[in-house]
């Protein structure tokens, strides 16, 4: 791995410019695998939930859930559910419970092995103990401008 300075360079660059950085390289990766699968990225979110919750969700709450995890923009997550509940991959039941259909949890589970191997492209060459020691440096940095990021 080549990086763009050395350790006395690095120490200057801005923050906000590689934390952009990174962030569009790593969601565009996770988007394009997604998206070779027809899925969006918060439509896979809705179905990984329904996926954790056998009983069903409310879609009320589901949406409230999963919207704070959108960045400013124009995505609804209530326009993501009903996409799903278009394609058949997920239904309201009987008790008016969003579920997963069997061609849902299919195309979910389909994804989530592509989702590991996303992840261990991303991680590759990175330690759990790097990885932490990273996301601890920015959380302190978002609360050290009084932002909020807190994942669910």
């Amino acid at each position: 791995m080549r990086y763009s300075h050395d350790d006395t360079g690095l120490v200057r660059q801005p923050i906000g410019y590689w934390s952009w950085a990174a962030h569009e390289a790593v969601v565009g990766h996770i988007r394009g695998v997604l998206g070779e699968l027809g899925l969006t990225q918060p439509q896979w979110w809705v179905l990984n939930q329904l996926a954790e919750s056998p009983a069903g969700r409310d879609r009320t709450e589901l949406v409230a859930f999963l919207q704070g995890y959108l960045a400013v923009g124009t995505v609804r997550m209530d326009d993501e559910v009903e996409a799903l509940i278009g394609r058949g991959l997920v239904v309201p039941g009987e008790d008016g419970l969003l579920h997963n259909t069997p061609e849902g949890e299919a195309l979910r589970a389909k994804a989530a092995v592509r989702q590991q191997g996303v992840r261990a492209k991303i991680h590759d060459g990175i330690t759990d103990e790097e990885y932490v020691r990273t996301l601890k440096v920015l959380q302190r940095m978002i609360h050290n401008v009084d932002g909020k990021a807190w994942h669910h």
